[in-house]
């Protein structure tokens, strides 16, 4: 197994200390929300099932990241834009002692998962641990028949964008109706 690099290890914590704040606050809604200071009980019990499920969410990119798998992060770097948001948030409402904590963790773990060290981890080849490439999907091209130059316009292959084909005439002095077979 190939060895990570501690600042993808740290960009994984970061990212589990981002899910067990919002599991903490989840359950800090919750208790609220039974003791009954919850603005309404319906929000509150929807707000902690959320933040319990938004917390699995974190965790399992966490584990991702630390497994230096691809797909982790763009979920790693959004959680960190977001947390530096709420972080704004919070100083711009006087909520220093959440404000400032969220901002340096948001900080920390962009800045970790932006490392060289952390991008080529990402970015490893399909043996080291990476999903493999996808080739791009080939346009389907038709060979041109060697000499069909006909003049006309081209077929494009279905039905519905053909023009209609030109009827046979009836025999003369029967209109509109078939020959009998025989």
């Amino acid at each position: 197994m190939q060895q990570r690099p501690p600042s993808l290890l740290g960009a994984a914590a970061v990212q589990a200390a981002d899910a067990v704040i919002v599991l903490v606050a989840s359950v800090l809604a919750g208790v609220d929300t039974l003791a009954g200071r919850s603005y309404q009980e319906g929000s509150g019990i929807a707000l902690t099932l959320i933040g319990i499920g938004t917390a699995v969410a974190l965790a399992w990119v966490a584990v991702g990241l630390s497994r230096a798998r691809r797909w982790s992060r763009t979920p790693t770097a959004l959680t960190q834009l977001f947390v530096g948001i709420v972080g704004i948030y919070l100083l711009q409402g006087h909520r220093y002692a959440w404000g400032i904590p969220s901002l340096l963790l948001a900080c920390a773990g962009m800045a970790l998962l932006l490392a060289p060290a952390s991008l080529r981890a990402l970015a490893a080849p399909p043996d080291a641990g990476g999903p493999a490439p996808q080739p791009p999907p080939q346009a389907k091209t038709v060979p041109a028949k060697a000499g069909s130059a006909k003049a006309g316009p081209a077929k494009t292959g279905s039905a519905k964008n053909q023009p209609p084909k030109p009827r046979t005439p009836a025999k003369p002095g029967t209109p509109g109706k078939r020959p009998a077979r025989s």
